[in-house]
């Protein structure tokens, strides 16, 4: 059973009323996602517990961040969770539809979608739009994404390996070009489980790719994700 409250280094985060828990999926986009070291605009598609918001808000510290969230309990504890944080003057969490969300753009958005496609539907219904992509389709991500997003600006998601061909195809078509790819293994033997991946608006000169493994022992986590990591951790 996964704990009701987690506690990080800047911030904690309840979760007793998001059907979505705290887990490595979204700590790894918070961690890895990349915004301007200047004042800026972060955007947050289904923000969930607040999570990814509260580690943006603590990595860039003049940054403005918008967590936006469909469902009205994880928007309440979203809500609760940043009001409780050293952030709470820099995120503003709003309950509504992403497609239906509409303001000034942003230099970056994150998002941890929706990612169970064409799966059996979950009889918990906050868990089930939390999870599939009926709720929010990787094309609809992305044009809203591109009504959001800056010129300049970055979009960075995390998305299970078999989504990876429907991604890339849906953010070619949507006119967004790949800057950074990095796959993700749970240990050095297995598969590709996840991609981080970053889209632009103009084609980079390079594409920065990288695999990474997140355990290299039993419970002995990589450098890599000590790493990147370590700044929020007890």
């Amino acid at each position: 059973m996964a704990k009701d409250c987690f506690t990080f280094r800047q911030f904690s985060v309840h979760q007793d009323r998001c059907a979505m828990k705290v887990g490595t999926d979204g700590t790894l986009l918070g961690a890895w996602a990349l915004a301007p070291e200047e004042k800026c605009r972060i955007l947050d598609i289904g923000t969930g517990t607040g999570l990814i918001a509260l580690m943006m808000a603590q990595r860039y510290p003049q940054a403005e961040i918008t967590g936006v969230e469909i469902d009205s309990d994880a928007y309440a504890q979203a809500k609760e969770n940043v009001n409780n944080s050293r952030f709470r003057d820099r995120i503003t969490i709003v309950n509504t539809d992403i497609s239906c969300f509409n303001s000034e753009p942003f230099d970056a958005i994150v998002s941890n979608p929706p990612f169970f496609v064409n799966s059996l539907v979950c009889p918990d219904k906050g868990r089930s739009m939390a999870r599939h992509s009926d709720s929010l389709s990787y094309n609809d991500l992305f044009k809203c994404v591109c009504k959001l997003l800056s010129k300049t600006g970055k979009f960075s998601l995390v998305i299970p390996s078999d989504s990876i061909s429907d991604i890339e195809s849906t953010a070619s078509l949507s006119g967004l070009f790949l800057s950074r790819k990095y796959s993700i293994k749970t240990t050095p033997k297995k598969n590709v489980k996840r991609f981080l991946l970053e889209f632009v608006r103009h084609n980079p000169d390079h594409i920065d790719m990288s695999e990474e493994v997140l355990e290299v022992g039993v419970n002995e986590k990589s450098d890599w994700y000590k790493s990147i990591t370590s700044d929020f951790y007890l």
